[in-house]
């Protein structure tokens, strides 16, 4: 992150003592003051060493940078740099694990900062971009900031030989502490960073064995985000308040592609604290629309509720859900666009001696992070400078530059925490920053050249945000006499995230978007197998990425199939997916760790309440990381479904903090089970009926099952957990619930669908 200029004034109630070095306290919030409550918010540099040092001698104050992702101050405060967002996934802490562990320092004196937009000192090894997203962010960090650290540790070893004229070979490190064996001397890092910021860099260091670690792969290592965030220190961008700041929120068309015709601000002008009413265009993957500037929030909200708007929707989209479900349905009929041909589909499911077939359908689906969508936006001379939970840093600061003709080293992103994001803030239209960069394009053109933030409320992104795609998965499957897998043939049909975006340039080939079909048929061995893909684009409804993405629909199809397949074979479930499974033994040990934990050859319990109750399982692999859930569902007379239950396998390489996996599966199965429950948006004439959690209905804390989670061990490289979690329990349920009624689940959400 960067400081703001000198020029801004800081809340003196957070100011450190100029020159003391150190970061300065944080009050940001006086929480829940008298019987009512008060929240304050006030600006606070997210760098503040730097101008808390401005008036002390260069050479003293200036903290020691060996590298990038690394700073340490004279007080021996060890500050990692993290290029990935920290939106409650627990990046800062695998980063800051990473660079401690090599570097050997006191954990209790490692703090992380969000790194600034900058693609070419952070960008993501495996994606070229400065991005997090995709599961990606240990597995490409992990050698990094390894190395990150240890260049920084062999820099303060060199140091203090140098200080205390003793061999670098006779010195060792250990939280925090430099020791000379020989001569008992000693010293923290701070006393030896203005020596070590005076020697070469070297170009290799050596790096730990895992078996010398002290820090990663072991449990209850306490998280580096969880203190600010508990006493109200971490800055999100609703806390951030510049001087002269005013609040936009913005009135969007209701359906998709629809456009300001007329406005009438008069009544929302009226009300105290509104400053102005300012119209703003829109973009290719932005919406136009109509935006209240005012004092605050809620007198924003106030304000947007107040405007009397005309729309024209003579180009907007005007679909209904039933009438886009006939639509896939009508495309399944037809060949699409051949993803994977392997051997002769058409003959061995001709001579199969039994047939399975099966429509499964998938809403739309909102991310419904806990902080809506917000951005502030100053513009200046010749740059803009962005303050929000940044999640797409390159896409984003281009697609701004362009905007503004400015080049992208213009744009200056300072990165906050986010609460939450599922991928909704990794928009590949930088849908929600261009609104706010457009808001204050039309602001300044009226005069109000201030610091501009939008805010968006929940209704605001359920119903015109962008949304996981709808989609229908036809499969036919076929069985010899003996019960074993013959062919599968498998039609997918829904829309592309990847076409019309950036991305579509090198990751749509032969118009298949690979994240349509990630995962299908994966990983089992079948000898004829045919997957096709039918993407309309005809359908105007905004589309993206959402927690786990193609695997969502892709695990629920494969893994429903596998178990009506070995329904119909007369296997048990495990048996039938384990003679698929040849070659796969990363797959078949998370397969058998969950079943051994589940206990899945004992019989469940009755539990005497008259409930009926089943297994399910699920296995699938995304971002590289391997995942069983078994699930355990209890279905009363009248159709009422609770899990009762979930064992979780997980293989995801080394474990660099098993806590963090932990927590990561659990969220993963809380959110999936709101999606397999309760989640989709629909649509009528064009509208979405969806805008708040009361018709968005999340899973509530008495309906979380009891979750058990266990981590293969590995010396594989880390993997992703921040998605791998999610896409197995939906058919794991769906799974359950046909072992405890013999009623099959094709369609989700599930919802009501047991009490028909």
């Amino acid at each position: 992150m960067r400081a703001i200029p000198p020029r801004l004034p800081v809340d003196q109630r957070a100011a450190a003592p100029i020159g003391d070095g150190r970061e300065p306290a944080i009050d940001r919030r006086r929480f829940l003051q008298g019987a009512g409550g008060l929240t304050l918010a006030f600006y606070l540099p997210p760098i503040a060493a730097k101008a808390a040092v401005r008036s002390a001698p260069a050479a003293l104050a200036a903290p020691f940078e060996p590298n990038a992702f690394v700073r340490i101050d004279r007080q021996g405060g060890v500050t990692v740099i993290a290029k990935h967002l920290e939106m409650g996934q627990g990046v800062f802490t695998g980063l800051a694990t990473l660079v401690a562990e090599e570097l050997d320092a006191d954990w209790t004196q490692v703090r992380v900062e969000g790194a600034p937009a900058d693609v070419k000192r952070y960008a993501n090894l495996l994606m070229g971009m400065q991005l997090t997203g995709g599961s990606t962010a240990m597995a490409n960090s992990y050698e990094q900031m390894r190395r990150a650290g240890a260049t920084a540790r062999a820099l303060l070893v060199g140091a203090a030989a140098q200080q205390w004229g003793v061999p670098a070979e006779q010195i060792s490190v250990a939280d925090g502490l430099i020791r000379h064996r020989g001569s008992g001397r000693h010293g923290r890092f701070g006393e030896f960073v203005l020596t070590a910021a005076s020697l070469p860099v070297p170009s290799d260091v050596p790096l730990k064995q895992p078996s010398q670690f002290k820090l990663i792969g072991k449990p209850r290592l306490s998280r580096r985000d969880s203190a600010a965030k508990t006493d109200g220190s971490a800055l999100f961008t609703q806390d951030i308040k510049l001087p002269g700041m005013l609040v936009a929120v913005a009135a969007h068309p209701p359906r998709f592609g629809g456009q300001v015709k007329s406005f009438d601000a008069s009544r929302a002008k009226a009300i105290p604290g509104v400053v102005d009413v300012v119209q703003f265009a829109a973009g290719p993957g932005h919406f136009g629309g109509v935006a209240v500037l005012a004092q605050n929030t809620w007198i924003a909200r106030r304000g947007r509720d107040a405007l009397d708007i005309q729309w024209d929707d003579s180009a907007a989209y005007r679909g209904d859900s039933g009438d886009i479900a006939a639509y896939y349905r009508s495309l399944a009929e037809q060949p699409g666009a051949i993803v994977k041909n392997e051997g002769d589909v058409a003959s061995a499911l001709a001579g199969a001696a039994q047939l399975v077939t099966a429509d499964y359908e998938f809403p739309f689906l909102a991310h419904a992070a806990m902080e809506p969508m917000n951005c502030l936006v100053r513009l200046g001379d010749e740059r803009c400078e962005i303050w929000n939970g940044e999640q797409m840093h390159t896409g984003d600061q281009a697609a701004i530059a362009q905007l503004l003709s400015l080049k992208p080293e213009q744009v200056e992103i300072t990165q906050l925490y986010a609460g939450g994001s599922f991928g909704r803030r990794a928009n590949p239209h930088s849908d929600y920053p261009l609104e706010a960069v457009s808001i204050a394009q039309a602001a300044s053109h009226q005069g109000h050249r201030l610091p501009i933030k939008l805010v968006w409320m929940r209704e605001d992104d359920m119903r015109g945000g962008y949304y996981r795609p709808a989609f229908l998965h036809r499969l036919r499957a076929g069985l010899d006499a003996q019960g074993q897998l013959l062919g599968w043939e498998q039609r997918i049909v829904g829309q592309s995230i990847m076409q019309g975006t950036p991305f579509e340039q090198f990751a749509v080939k032969n118009g298949i978007d690979p994240t349509s079909t990630e995962g299908s048929a994966e990983p089992y061995v079948i000898p004829n197998l045919r997957i096709e893909l039918h993407t309309p684009r005809d359908i105007g409804v905004p589309v993206q990425w959402w927690r786990s993405v193609g695997h969502t629909h892709t695990a629920f199809a494969t893994e429903c199939m596998l178990d009506e397949l070995a329904a119909a074979a007369r296997q048990d479930p495990v048996r039938f997916r384990r003679a698929l499974l040849a070659g796969h033994a990363r797959h078949l040990a998370v397969l058998e760790l969950a079943v051994a934990k589940a206990g899945w050859d004992t019989p469940l319990s009755s539990g005497g309440d008259g409930r009926r109750r089943g297994r399910g399982i699920a296995l699938h692999e995304s971002f590289n990381s391997y995942v069983c859930e078994i699930a355990e569902v209890a279905v009363s007379e009248d159709g009422g479904l609770r899990v009762e239950r979930v064992v979780c396998a997980v293989d995801c390489g080394l474990a660099i903090n098993p806590d963090v996996i932990t927590a990561q599966m659990q969220s993963g199965i809380g959110y999936g089970l709101t999606a397999a429950l309760y989640g989709q948006i629909t649509l009528k004439d064009g509208v979405v009926e969806q805008s708040n959690f009361p018709q968005y209905q999340p899973l509530r804390i008495n309906e979380m099952p009891a979750v058990e989670v266990y981590i293969v061990p590995s010396a594989e490289k880390p993997t992703g957990v921040g998605e791998p979690g999610t896409a197995p329990i939906a058919p794991a349920v769906a799974n359950a619930i046909f072992a405890a009624t013999g009623k099959r689940i094709r369609r989700l959400p599930i919802a009501e669908q047991l009490r028909t």
